[in-house]
Protein backbone atom coordinates (compact mmCIF):
# COMPACT_ATOMS: atom_id res chain seq x y z
CA UNK A 1 0.00 0.00 0.00
CA UNK A 2 1.22 3.52 -0.79
CA UNK A 3 2.11 5.89 1.99
CA UNK A 4 -0.89 7.89 3.20
CA UNK A 5 -1.63 10.88 1.01
CA UNK A 6 0.66 9.61 -1.80
CA UNK A 7 -0.30 8.06 -5.11
CA UNK A 8 0.97 4.68 -6.22
CA UNK A 9 4.20 5.11 -8.16
CA UNK A 10 5.10 8.38 -6.46
CA UNK A 11 8.60 8.36 -4.96
CA UNK A 12 11.15 11.00 -4.21
CA UNK A 13 14.25 10.41 -6.33
CA UNK A 14 17.81 10.55 -5.00
CA UNK A 15 21.01 10.17 -7.04
CA UNK A 16 24.20 8.59 -5.79
CA UNK A 17 27.47 10.48 -6.14
CA UNK A 18 31.09 9.77 -5.28
CA UNK A 19 34.42 8.37 -6.44
CA UNK A 20 34.64 5.16 -8.45
CA UNK A 21 34.60 1.95 -6.41
CA UNK A 22 33.58 3.64 -3.16
CA UNK A 23 30.60 1.29 -2.86
CA UNK A 24 27.68 3.29 -4.31
CA UNK A 25 26.07 0.34 -6.09
CA UNK A 26 26.74 -2.02 -3.20
CA UNK A 27 25.12 0.48 -0.85
CA UNK A 28 22.01 0.82 -3.05
CA UNK A 29 21.75 -2.97 -3.25
CA UNK A 30 22.01 -3.20 0.55
CA UNK A 31 19.18 -0.66 0.88
CA UNK A 32 16.88 -2.07 -1.80
CA UNK A 33 17.85 -5.68 -2.40
CA UNK A 34 18.25 -4.81 -6.10
CA UNK A 35 21.44 -4.95 -8.14
CA UNK A 36 21.71 -1.76 -10.20
CA UNK A 37 24.64 -3.03 -12.32
CA UNK A 38 22.36 -4.45 -14.99
CA UNK A 39 24.90 -4.85 -17.82
CA UNK A 40 27.04 -7.96 -18.13
CA UNK A 41 30.12 -5.79 -18.62
CA UNK A 42 29.37 -3.91 -15.41
CA UNK A 43 29.10 -7.13 -13.44
CA UNK A 44 32.28 -8.49 -15.05
CA UNK A 45 34.33 -5.34 -14.42
CA UNK A 46 32.86 -4.60 -11.01
CA UNK A 47 32.06 -0.97 -11.75
CA UNK A 48 29.05 0.96 -13.04
CA UNK A 49 29.28 2.30 -16.58
CA UNK A 50 25.64 3.25 -17.07
CA UNK A 51 22.78 4.49 -14.92
CA UNK A 52 21.11 2.04 -12.57
CA UNK A 53 17.76 2.28 -10.80
CA UNK A 54 16.34 0.78 -7.61
CA UNK A 55 13.86 1.68 -4.89
CA UNK A 56 12.85 0.86 -1.35
CA UNK A 57 10.25 1.64 1.32
CA UNK A 58 11.40 3.89 4.16
CA UNK A 59 10.34 3.60 7.84
CA UNK A 60 7.72 6.34 7.38
CA UNK A 61 6.07 4.44 4.53
CA UNK A 62 7.47 6.81 1.92
CA UNK A 63 9.23 5.34 -1.07
CA UNK A 64 12.62 6.49 -2.27
CA UNK A 65 14.01 5.69 -5.72
CA UNK A 66 17.73 5.76 -6.44
CA UNK A 67 19.51 6.75 -9.63
CA UNK A 68 22.86 5.01 -9.27
CA UNK A 69 25.52 6.81 -11.32
CA UNK A 70 28.99 5.64 -12.39
CA UNK A 71 31.94 7.08 -10.52
CA UNK A 72 34.72 6.59 -13.08
CA UNK A 73 35.89 9.85 -14.69
CA UNK A 74 35.37 8.37 -18.18
CA UNK A 75 31.65 8.21 -17.44
CA UNK A 76 31.13 11.66 -15.95
CA UNK A 77 28.79 12.50 -18.84
CA UNK A 78 26.62 9.56 -17.83
CA UNK A 79 26.77 10.65 -14.20
CA UNK A 80 25.56 14.14 -15.18
CA UNK A 81 22.65 12.64 -17.11
CA UNK A 82 21.63 10.86 -13.92
CA UNK A 83 21.81 13.78 -11.52
CA UNK A 84 20.57 16.45 -13.91
CA UNK A 85 16.90 15.74 -13.25
CA UNK A 86 17.20 14.78 -9.58
CA UNK A 87 16.69 17.12 -6.57
CA UNK A 88 18.85 15.30 -4.00
CA UNK A 89 22.07 13.29 -3.71
CA UNK A 90 23.39 10.55 -1.47
CA UNK A 91 27.11 11.32 -1.47
CA UNK A 92 29.33 8.29 -0.86
CA UNK A 93 32.93 8.39 0.45
CA UNK A 94 34.91 5.30 1.47
CA UNK A 95 36.44 5.37 4.95
CA UNK A 96 39.66 3.68 3.83
CA UNK A 97 40.34 6.10 0.93
CA UNK A 98 38.63 9.34 1.93
CA UNK A 99 38.15 12.24 -0.46
CA UNK A 100 39.28 11.38 -4.01
CA UNK A 101 39.46 13.11 -7.43
CA UNK A 102 36.05 11.96 -8.60
CA UNK A 103 34.60 12.89 -5.21
CA UNK A 104 35.61 16.45 -6.01
CA UNK A 105 34.37 16.24 -9.59
CA UNK A 106 30.99 14.89 -8.54
CA UNK A 107 30.64 17.55 -5.86
CA UNK A 108 31.57 20.26 -8.37
CA UNK A 109 28.81 18.95 -10.65
CA UNK A 110 26.23 18.92 -7.86
CA UNK A 111 27.25 22.43 -6.86
CA UNK A 112 27.06 23.68 -10.46
CA UNK A 113 23.58 22.15 -10.78
CA UNK A 114 22.55 23.81 -7.49
CA UNK A 115 21.51 20.55 -5.84
CA UNK A 116 20.55 21.63 -2.31
CA UNK A 117 19.49 18.41 -0.59
CA UNK A 118 21.97 15.73 0.35
CA UNK A 119 23.15 13.06 2.73
CA UNK A 120 26.72 11.87 3.32
CA UNK A 121 27.33 8.14 3.65
CA UNK A 122 30.80 6.92 4.69
CA UNK A 123 31.17 3.34 3.45
CA UNK A 124 33.66 0.59 4.30
CA UNK A 125 33.65 1.77 7.92
CA UNK A 126 34.74 -1.71 8.92
CA UNK A 127 38.06 -1.26 7.06
CA UNK A 128 39.17 2.05 8.60
CA UNK A 129 38.19 4.65 11.15
CA UNK A 130 35.42 6.57 9.32
CA UNK A 131 35.84 9.81 11.29
CA UNK A 132 38.66 11.39 9.21
CA UNK A 133 36.81 10.73 5.94
CA UNK A 134 33.54 11.93 7.49
CA UNK A 135 35.06 15.19 8.80
CA UNK A 136 36.80 16.00 5.53
CA UNK A 137 33.77 15.19 3.40
CA UNK A 138 31.41 17.25 5.57
CA UNK A 139 33.72 20.26 5.20
CA UNK A 140 33.78 19.85 1.42
CA UNK A 141 30.01 19.46 1.17
CA UNK A 142 29.35 22.41 3.48
CA UNK A 143 31.19 24.72 1.05
CA UNK A 144 28.91 23.67 -1.82
CA UNK A 145 25.23 24.15 -2.63
CA UNK A 146 24.48 21.13 -0.42
CA UNK A 147 25.55 22.98 2.71
CA UNK A 148 25.41 21.20 6.07
CA UNK A 149 24.22 17.62 5.66
CA UNK A 150 23.60 14.65 7.90
CA UNK A 151 26.25 11.90 7.84
CA UNK A 152 25.91 8.14 8.42
CA UNK A 153 28.75 5.60 8.60
CA UNK A 154 28.04 2.12 7.24
CA UNK A 155 29.53 -1.12 6.10
CA UNK A 156 27.32 -2.30 3.25
CA UNK A 157 28.65 -5.70 2.13
CA UNK A 158 27.00 -8.75 3.64
CA UNK A 159 27.31 -10.52 5.99
CA UNK A 160 29.09 -7.93 8.18
CA UNK A 161 26.56 -5.26 7.25
CA UNK A 162 26.26 -2.38 9.75
CA UNK A 163 24.69 1.09 9.81
CA UNK A 164 21.87 0.42 7.36
CA UNK A 165 19.35 0.63 10.21
CA UNK A 166 20.61 4.21 10.83
CA UNK A 167 20.78 5.11 7.14
CA UNK A 168 17.13 4.35 6.38
CA UNK A 169 15.73 6.91 8.89
CA UNK A 170 18.32 9.43 7.69
CA UNK A 171 17.06 8.93 4.14
CA UNK A 172 13.54 9.42 5.46
CA UNK A 173 14.55 12.79 6.93
CA UNK A 174 16.27 13.75 3.68
CA UNK A 175 13.21 12.90 1.59
CA UNK A 176 10.87 14.71 3.98
CA UNK A 177 12.87 17.92 3.53
CA UNK A 178 12.67 18.01 -0.27
CA UNK A 179 9.97 20.42 -1.48
CA UNK A 180 7.03 18.77 -3.19
CA UNK A 181 7.05 19.42 -6.93
CA UNK A 182 4.25 20.88 -9.01
CA UNK A 183 1.80 18.08 -9.80
CA UNK A 184 -0.34 19.95 -12.33
CA UNK A 185 0.63 21.60 -15.57
CA UNK A 186 2.94 20.68 -18.45
CA UNK A 187 5.29 17.69 -18.40
CA UNK A 188 8.97 17.58 -19.36
CA UNK A 189 10.46 14.11 -18.92
CA UNK A 190 14.19 14.04 -19.65
CA UNK A 191 14.94 10.65 -21.18
CA UNK A 192 17.90 8.74 -19.75
CA UNK A 193 17.25 5.42 -21.51
CA UNK A 194 15.44 4.39 -24.70
CA UNK A 195 15.04 0.75 -25.72
CA UNK A 196 12.69 -1.66 -27.43
CA UNK A 197 10.91 -4.20 -25.22
CA UNK A 198 9.59 -7.45 -26.70
CA UNK A 199 5.83 -7.28 -27.08
CA UNK A 200 5.68 -3.62 -26.06
CA UNK A 201 7.83 -1.65 -28.48
CA UNK A 202 9.50 1.62 -27.57
CA UNK A 203 10.14 2.27 -23.87
CA UNK A 204 11.86 5.29 -22.36
CA UNK A 205 12.78 5.95 -18.74
CA UNK A 206 13.38 9.12 -16.79
CA UNK A 207 12.74 11.08 -13.60
CA UNK A 208 9.38 12.85 -13.63
CA UNK A 209 10.17 16.14 -11.92
CA UNK A 210 6.76 17.79 -12.22
CA UNK A 211 3.29 17.16 -13.60
CA UNK A 212 1.46 13.94 -14.33
CA UNK A 213 1.52 11.36 -17.13
CA UNK A 214 -1.50 9.16 -17.86
CA UNK A 215 -2.32 6.36 -20.26
CA UNK A 216 -3.38 7.63 -23.71
CA UNK A 217 -1.76 11.04 -23.11
CA UNK A 218 -0.48 12.67 -26.27
CA UNK A 219 3.03 13.96 -25.73
CA UNK A 220 5.74 15.23 -28.03
CA UNK A 221 9.29 14.08 -28.59
CA UNK A 222 10.79 17.55 -28.26
CA UNK A 223 13.88 17.17 -30.43
CA UNK A 224 11.89 16.14 -33.50
CA UNK A 225 8.62 17.86 -32.50
CA UNK A 226 7.03 14.46 -33.14
CA UNK A 227 3.72 13.44 -31.55
CA UNK A 228 3.68 10.23 -29.50
CA UNK A 229 1.02 8.47 -27.44
CA UNK A 230 1.45 6.85 -24.02
CA UNK A 231 0.38 3.21 -24.32
CA UNK A 232 1.79 1.98 -21.01
CA UNK A 233 3.28 3.26 -17.74
CA UNK A 234 5.38 1.66 -15.03
CA UNK A 235 6.92 3.02 -11.88
CA UNK A 236 8.94 0.89 -9.46
CA UNK A 237 7.83 -2.28 -11.16
CA UNK A 238 4.09 -1.48 -11.11
CA UNK A 239 1.94 -0.99 -14.20
CA UNK A 240 -0.14 2.13 -13.49
CA UNK A 241 -2.88 4.18 -15.21
CA UNK A 242 -1.04 7.39 -14.32
CA UNK A 243 2.09 8.57 -12.54
CA UNK A 244 2.41 11.87 -10.66
CA UNK A 245 5.68 13.60 -9.82
CA UNK A 246 8.04 12.95 -8.19
CA UNK A 247 8.70 9.51 -9.64
CA UNK A 248 10.94 7.28 -11.65
CA UNK A 249 8.89 6.25 -14.64
CA UNK A 250 9.08 3.96 -17.66
CA UNK A 251 6.84 5.03 -20.53
CA UNK A 252 5.78 2.72 -23.34
CA UNK A 253 5.24 4.88 -26.44
CA UNK A 254 3.31 4.52 -29.67
CA UNK A 255 4.31 6.52 -32.73
CA UNK A 256 8.10 6.42 -32.50
CA UNK A 257 10.85 3.81 -32.77
CA UNK A 258 13.31 3.38 -29.91
CA UNK A 259 16.22 4.20 -32.23
CA UNK A 260 14.68 7.61 -32.91
CA UNK A 261 14.99 8.60 -29.23
CA UNK A 262 18.09 8.74 -27.08
CA UNK A 263 19.43 10.01 -23.78
CA UNK A 264 19.03 13.78 -23.66
CA UNK A 265 15.76 13.87 -25.60
CA UNK A 266 12.65 14.91 -23.69
CA UNK A 267 8.96 14.07 -23.72
CA UNK A 268 6.90 17.23 -23.29
CA UNK A 269 3.30 18.37 -23.24
CA UNK A 270 2.67 19.74 -26.76
CA UNK A 271 2.50 23.50 -27.17
CA UNK A 272 3.78 24.32 -23.68
CA UNK A 273 7.56 24.43 -24.14
CA UNK A 274 9.84 26.58 -26.29
CA UNK A 275 12.54 24.83 -28.29
CA UNK A 276 15.54 27.07 -27.62
CA UNK A 277 18.71 27.26 -29.70
CA UNK A 278 19.98 30.47 -28.11
CA UNK A 279 19.81 31.24 -24.39
CA UNK A 280 21.26 33.85 -22.07
CA UNK A 281 22.56 32.40 -18.80
CA UNK A 282 23.92 33.40 -15.44
CA UNK A 283 27.41 31.98 -14.86
CA UNK A 284 28.46 30.54 -11.52
CA UNK A 285 32.05 29.75 -10.64
CA UNK A 286 33.37 30.75 -14.06
CA UNK A 287 36.88 32.25 -14.22
CA UNK A 288 37.28 35.80 -15.47
CA UNK A 289 37.89 36.36 -19.16
CA UNK A 290 36.65 34.42 -22.15
CA UNK A 291 35.03 31.03 -21.84
CA UNK A 292 36.97 28.22 -23.52
CA UNK A 293 35.79 26.78 -26.81
CA UNK A 294 34.42 23.29 -27.34
CA UNK A 295 32.07 23.35 -24.37
CA UNK A 296 29.16 21.02 -23.67
CA UNK A 297 26.00 22.11 -21.88
CA UNK A 298 24.68 19.46 -19.49
CA UNK A 299 21.07 20.10 -18.47
CA UNK A 300 18.53 17.48 -17.48
CA UNK A 301 19.83 14.34 -19.18
CA UNK A 302 20.95 16.33 -22.25
CA UNK A 303 24.53 16.99 -23.29
CA UNK A 304 24.66 19.50 -26.16
CA UNK A 305 27.63 21.22 -27.76
CA UNK A 306 27.49 25.01 -27.40
CA UNK A 307 29.28 28.13 -28.54
CA UNK A 308 29.59 30.47 -25.58
CA UNK A 309 29.89 34.24 -25.85
CA UNK A 310 30.63 36.03 -22.64
CA UNK A 311 28.45 39.12 -22.16
CA UNK A 312 29.45 40.32 -18.69
CA UNK A 313 31.36 39.13 -15.66
CA UNK A 314 28.58 36.72 -14.74
CA UNK A 315 26.56 36.27 -17.94
CA UNK A 316 26.93 34.62 -21.31
CA UNK A 317 25.01 33.76 -24.45
CA UNK A 318 24.95 30.11 -25.48
CA UNK A 319 24.29 28.97 -29.04
CA UNK A 320 23.17 25.33 -28.84
CA UNK A 321 23.98 22.82 -31.56
CA UNK A 322 20.53 21.28 -30.99
CA UNK A 323 17.35 22.87 -29.60
CA UNK A 324 16.28 21.99 -26.07
CA UNK A 325 12.95 22.56 -24.27
CA UNK A 326 14.11 25.06 -21.66
CA UNK A 327 12.57 27.46 -19.18
CA UNK A 328 13.77 30.40 -17.12
CA UNK A 329 15.47 29.11 -13.98
CA UNK A 330 16.70 25.80 -15.42
CA UNK A 331 20.07 24.86 -13.94
CA UNK A 332 22.88 23.19 -15.86
CA UNK A 333 26.62 23.28 -16.25
CA UNK A 334 29.25 23.88 -18.91
CA UNK A 335 31.95 21.27 -19.22
CA UNK A 336 34.97 20.81 -21.41
CA UNK A 337 34.74 17.08 -22.28
CA UNK A 338 38.46 16.64 -22.95
CA UNK A 339 39.61 18.48 -19.84
CA UNK A 340 37.31 16.59 -17.43
CA UNK A 341 36.51 19.80 -15.57
CA UNK A 342 33.54 22.07 -15.16
CA UNK A 343 33.87 25.50 -16.76
CA UNK A 344 30.84 26.99 -15.01
CA UNK A 345 27.45 26.34 -13.55
CA UNK A 346 24.65 28.08 -15.43
CA UNK A 347 21.14 29.26 -14.68
CA UNK A 348 18.92 30.01 -17.66
CA UNK A 349 17.82 33.67 -17.64
CA UNK A 350 16.21 34.04 -21.06
CA UNK A 351 15.08 31.42 -23.57
CA UNK A 352 14.14 34.01 -26.23
CA UNK A 353 16.91 36.61 -25.98
CA UNK A 354 17.09 39.62 -28.33
CA UNK A 355 19.56 39.65 -31.19
CA UNK A 356 22.80 41.53 -30.62
CA UNK A 357 23.06 43.48 -33.85
CA UNK A 358 24.37 46.92 -32.95
CA UNK A 359 27.77 47.91 -31.71
CA UNK A 360 27.77 47.83 -27.91
CA UNK A 361 24.63 45.66 -27.76
CA UNK A 362 26.44 42.95 -25.77
CA UNK A 363 27.34 45.42 -23.03
CA UNK A 364 23.79 46.74 -22.87
CA UNK A 365 22.49 43.20 -22.64
CA UNK A 366 24.97 42.33 -19.88
CA UNK A 367 23.74 45.26 -17.80
CA UNK A 368 20.14 44.14 -18.30
CA UNK A 369 20.99 40.60 -17.23
CA UNK A 370 22.61 41.86 -14.01
CA UNK A 371 19.17 42.36 -12.51
CA UNK A 372 18.01 38.80 -13.28
CA UNK A 373 18.57 35.74 -11.08
CA UNK A 374 16.62 33.05 -12.95
CA UNK A 375 13.38 33.50 -11.00
CA UNK A 376 10.57 33.58 -13.59
CA UNK A 377 8.56 36.79 -13.26
CA UNK A 378 5.80 37.47 -15.76
CA UNK A 379 5.54 41.20 -15.15
CA UNK A 380 9.27 41.69 -15.67
CA UNK A 381 9.27 39.58 -18.83
CA UNK A 382 6.39 41.60 -20.32
CA UNK A 383 8.19 44.82 -19.42
CA UNK A 384 11.41 43.69 -21.11
CA UNK A 385 9.67 42.46 -24.26
CA UNK A 386 6.94 45.09 -24.60
CA UNK A 387 4.57 42.63 -26.30
CA UNK A 388 4.28 38.87 -25.83
CA UNK A 389 1.62 36.18 -26.17
CA UNK A 390 0.29 34.56 -23.00
CA UNK A 391 1.21 31.08 -24.27
CA UNK A 392 4.80 32.06 -24.99
CA UNK A 393 5.15 33.69 -21.58
CA UNK A 394 3.79 30.60 -19.84
CA UNK A 395 6.10 28.38 -21.92
CA UNK A 396 9.04 30.39 -20.57
CA UNK A 397 7.95 29.35 -17.07
CA UNK A 398 6.57 32.73 -16.02
CA UNK A 399 3.15 33.69 -14.69
CA UNK A 400 0.63 35.72 -16.73
CA UNK A 401 0.48 38.94 -14.65
CA UNK A 402 -2.57 40.69 -16.12
CA UNK A 403 -5.24 40.52 -18.82
CA UNK A 404 -4.28 40.65 -22.51
CA UNK A 405 -4.82 43.87 -24.46
CA UNK A 406 -5.95 42.02 -27.59
CA UNK A 407 -6.57 38.32 -28.16
CA UNK A 408 -3.80 36.56 -26.25
CA UNK A 409 -1.35 39.48 -26.48
CA UNK A 410 0.07 40.99 -23.31
CA UNK A 411 1.51 44.50 -23.39
CA UNK A 412 3.71 46.39 -21.01
CA UNK A 413 1.57 49.41 -19.95
CA UNK A 414 4.36 51.91 -20.62
CA UNK A 415 5.08 50.42 -24.05
CA UNK A 416 1.37 50.37 -24.86
CA UNK A 417 1.10 54.08 -24.06
CA UNK A 418 4.13 54.80 -26.26
CA UNK A 419 2.54 52.89 -29.13
CA UNK A 420 -0.71 54.84 -28.78
CA UNK A 421 1.16 58.13 -28.90
CA UNK A 422 3.14 56.94 -31.92
CA UNK A 423 -0.06 55.89 -33.69
CA UNK A 424 -1.58 59.35 -33.15
CA UNK A 425 1.58 60.88 -34.58
CA UNK A 426 1.50 58.59 -37.65
CA UNK A 427 -2.19 59.32 -38.35
CA UNK A 428 -1.64 63.08 -38.01
CA UNK A 429 1.43 62.97 -40.22
CA UNK A 430 -0.45 60.97 -42.85
CA UNK A 431 -3.31 63.49 -42.85
CA UNK A 432 -0.96 66.47 -43.16
CA UNK A 433 0.92 64.90 -46.07
CA UNK A 434 -2.31 64.35 -48.04
CA UNK A 435 -5.42 65.78 -46.35
CA UNK A 436 -7.79 64.27 -48.95
CA UNK A 437 -6.32 60.77 -48.70
CA UNK A 438 -8.13 58.19 -46.55
CA UNK A 439 -6.66 57.43 -43.13
CA UNK A 440 -4.03 54.80 -42.52
CA UNK A 441 -5.24 51.25 -42.99
CA UNK A 442 -5.09 49.20 -39.79
CA UNK A 443 -2.62 46.87 -41.50
CA UNK A 444 -0.34 49.73 -42.59
CA UNK A 445 -0.43 51.24 -39.10
CA UNK A 446 0.60 47.89 -37.63
CA UNK A 447 3.45 47.59 -40.13
CA UNK A 448 4.75 51.10 -39.41
CA UNK A 449 4.60 50.48 -35.68
CA UNK A 450 6.42 47.16 -36.05
CA UNK A 451 3.56 45.22 -34.44
CA UNK A 452 3.55 41.40 -34.73
CA UNK A 453 -0.25 41.19 -35.11
CA UNK A 454 -2.59 43.56 -36.99
CA UNK A 455 -5.20 43.07 -34.25
CA UNK A 456 -2.94 45.06 -31.93
CA UNK A 457 -3.11 48.12 -34.18
CA UNK A 458 -6.91 48.14 -34.03
CA UNK A 459 -6.84 47.81 -30.22
CA UNK A 460 -4.52 50.80 -29.94
CA UNK A 461 -7.18 53.11 -31.38
CA UNK A 462 -8.88 55.41 -28.88
CA UNK A 463 -10.05 59.04 -28.86
CA UNK A 464 -9.16 61.21 -30.67
CA UNK A 465 -8.74 58.35 -33.20
CA UNK A 466 -11.45 56.13 -34.69
CA UNK A 467 -11.56 53.23 -37.14
CA UNK A 468 -13.83 53.68 -40.15
CA UNK A 469 -13.99 51.16 -42.98
CA UNK A 470 -10.72 49.58 -41.90
CA UNK A 471 -8.86 52.90 -41.73
CA UNK A 472 -7.65 54.90 -38.74
CA UNK A 473 -8.34 58.64 -38.64
CA UNK A 474 -9.12 61.40 -36.19
CA UNK A 475 -12.53 61.22 -34.50
CA UNK A 476 -13.23 64.90 -35.25
CA UNK A 477 -11.26 65.32 -38.43
CA UNK A 478 -13.33 68.11 -40.03
CA UNK A 479 -10.54 70.44 -39.00
CA UNK A 480 -8.15 68.35 -41.09
CA UNK A 481 -9.89 69.16 -44.41
CA UNK A 482 -7.89 71.49 -46.63
CA UNK A 483 -9.16 75.10 -46.44
CA UNK A 484 -10.57 74.99 -49.99
CA UNK A 485 -12.60 71.84 -49.30
CA UNK A 486 -13.74 73.09 -45.90
CA UNK A 487 -14.89 76.34 -47.56
CA UNK A 488 -16.81 74.42 -50.24
CA UNK A 489 -18.53 72.29 -47.57
CA UNK A 490 -19.46 75.47 -45.69
CA UNK A 491 -21.07 76.88 -48.86
CA UNK A 492 -23.05 73.67 -49.33
CA UNK A 493 -24.08 73.74 -45.67
CA UNK A 494 -25.52 77.24 -46.14
CA UNK A 495 -27.44 76.16 -49.25
CA UNK A 496 -28.97 73.20 -47.45
CA UNK A 497 -29.83 75.12 -44.28
CA UNK A 498 -33.42 75.87 -45.37
CA UNK A 499 -33.91 72.83 -47.64
CA UNK A 500 -31.94 70.02 -46.03
CA UNK A 501 -33.09 67.31 -48.50
CA UNK A 502 -32.51 69.17 -51.78
CA UNK A 503 -29.21 67.48 -52.53
CA UNK A 504 -27.28 69.26 -55.29
CA UNK A 505 -26.57 67.38 -58.51
CA UNK A 506 -23.07 66.59 -59.82
CA UNK A 507 -22.70 69.85 -61.75
CA UNK A 508 -23.68 71.91 -58.75
CA UNK A 509 -21.29 70.03 -56.50
CA UNK A 510 -18.50 70.53 -58.98
CA UNK A 511 -19.32 74.22 -59.15
CA UNK A 512 -18.94 74.41 -55.38
CA UNK A 513 -15.45 72.93 -55.70
CA UNK A 514 -16.35 69.41 -54.53
CA UNK A 515 -14.96 66.79 -56.92
CA UNK A 516 -15.08 63.05 -56.15
CA UNK A 517 -11.86 63.09 -54.13
CA UNK A 518 -12.97 66.04 -52.05
CA UNK A 519 -16.39 64.48 -51.50
CA UNK A 520 -14.81 61.21 -50.26
CA UNK A 521 -12.64 63.17 -47.85
CA UNK A 522 -15.64 65.16 -46.58
CA UNK A 523 -17.63 61.96 -46.01
CA UNK A 524 -14.69 60.25 -44.37
CA UNK A 525 -14.23 63.12 -41.94
CA UNK A 526 -17.94 63.28 -41.16
CA UNK A 527 -18.46 66.68 -42.82
CA UNK A 528 -20.99 65.23 -45.33
CA UNK A 529 -23.41 62.27 -45.41
CA UNK A 530 -23.29 60.08 -48.52
CA UNK A 531 -26.75 58.70 -49.28
CA UNK A 532 -25.96 57.24 -52.69
CA UNK A 533 -23.72 57.92 -55.68
CA UNK A 534 -24.13 61.60 -56.41
CA UNK A 535 -26.45 62.21 -53.44
CA UNK A 536 -24.85 64.06 -50.53
CA UNK A 537 -26.56 65.66 -47.53
CA UNK A 538 -25.41 67.20 -44.28
CA UNK A 539 -24.71 65.03 -41.23
CA UNK A 540 -27.91 64.49 -39.26
CA UNK A 541 -30.16 64.62 -42.34
CA UNK A 542 -30.97 60.93 -41.88
CA UNK A 543 -32.22 61.49 -38.33
CA UNK A 544 -34.27 64.49 -39.48
CA UNK A 545 -35.83 62.36 -42.24
CA UNK A 546 -36.96 59.80 -39.67
CA UNK A 547 -38.60 62.58 -37.63
CA UNK A 548 -40.47 63.86 -40.71
CA UNK A 549 -41.57 60.40 -41.88
CA UNK A 550 -42.77 59.44 -38.41
CA UNK A 551 -45.38 62.23 -38.67
CA UNK A 552 -46.89 60.80 -41.89
CA UNK A 553 -49.94 58.51 -41.87
CA UNK A 554 -48.64 54.94 -41.89
CA UNK A 555 -48.00 53.38 -44.34
CA UNK A 556 -46.84 56.02 -46.78
CA UNK A 557 -45.79 56.08 -50.45
CA UNK A 558 -42.57 57.34 -51.99
CA UNK A 559 -44.49 60.32 -53.35
CA UNK A 560 -45.82 61.16 -49.87
CA UNK A 561 -42.33 60.88 -48.44
CA UNK A 562 -40.86 63.05 -51.25
CA UNK A 563 -43.42 65.82 -50.67
CA UNK A 564 -43.00 65.72 -46.88
CA UNK A 565 -39.22 65.94 -47.22
CA UNK A 566 -39.40 68.67 -49.84
CA UNK A 567 -37.14 66.89 -52.30
CA UNK A 568 -37.08 64.97 -55.56
CA UNK A 569 -37.45 61.28 -56.30
CA UNK A 570 -33.68 61.23 -57.05
CA UNK A 571 -33.05 61.91 -53.36
CA UNK A 572 -36.12 60.35 -51.74
CA UNK A 573 -35.67 56.85 -53.20
CA UNK A 574 -32.04 56.24 -52.09
CA UNK A 575 -32.72 57.93 -48.74
CA UNK A 576 -35.60 55.51 -48.06
CA UNK A 577 -33.42 52.58 -49.19
CA UNK A 578 -30.70 53.66 -46.77
CA UNK A 579 -33.20 53.90 -43.90
CA UNK A 580 -34.58 50.48 -44.82
CA UNK A 581 -31.08 48.95 -44.70
CA UNK A 582 -30.71 50.36 -41.23
CA UNK A 583 -34.03 48.83 -40.16
CA UNK A 584 -35.72 52.23 -39.66
CA UNK A 585 -38.30 51.75 -42.45
CA UNK A 586 -39.77 48.67 -44.04
CA UNK A 587 -41.13 48.45 -47.56
CA UNK A 588 -44.30 46.46 -48.22
CA UNK A 589 -44.72 44.15 -51.19
CA UNK A 590 -46.86 46.74 -53.00
CA UNK A 591 -44.14 49.39 -52.78
CA UNK A 592 -45.58 51.33 -49.84
CA UNK A 593 -43.36 52.19 -46.83
CA UNK A 594 -44.02 52.45 -43.14
CA UNK A 595 -41.83 53.27 -40.19
CA UNK A 596 -40.46 50.37 -38.17
CA UNK A 597 -41.95 50.49 -34.70
CA UNK A 598 -39.34 51.05 -31.98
Amino acid sequence: MAHAGREAGTAQVVATAGHVDHGKSTLVEALTGMATDRLAEERRRGLSIDLGFAWTRLPSGRTVAFVDVPGHRRFVGTMLAGVGAVPAAMFVVAADEGWMPQSQEHLAALDALRVRHGLLVVTRSDLADPEPARTQALEKLAASSLGAVEAVCVSAPAPARTGIDLLLPALDRLVAGIPRPRTEGPVRLWIDRSFSARGAGTVVTGTLQAGRISLADRLEAAAAARPVTVRGLQSMGQALPHVTAPARVAVNLRGVRAAELSRGDALVTPGTWLASRTVDVLLRGAPAGRLPGGLTLHLGSAAVAVRARRLGDASARLALAEPLPLRIGDAGLLRHPGAHDIAAGVTVLDVRPPELLRRGAAGVRARELQGMDGTPDGRSEVRRRGLIRTGELAAMGADVPFAPVAGDWLADPARWSELRAELERLVGEHAREDPLAPGLTVADAGRRLGLPDVQLAAELVRAPLVVRDGRILAAAPDRQLPPAVRSAVDRLRRQLADAPFQAPDADRLHGLGLDERALRAAVRTGALLRVDAGVYLLPGADAEAVRVLRALPQPFTVSQARRALGTTRRVAMPLLEMLARRGVTRRDADGRHHRVVG
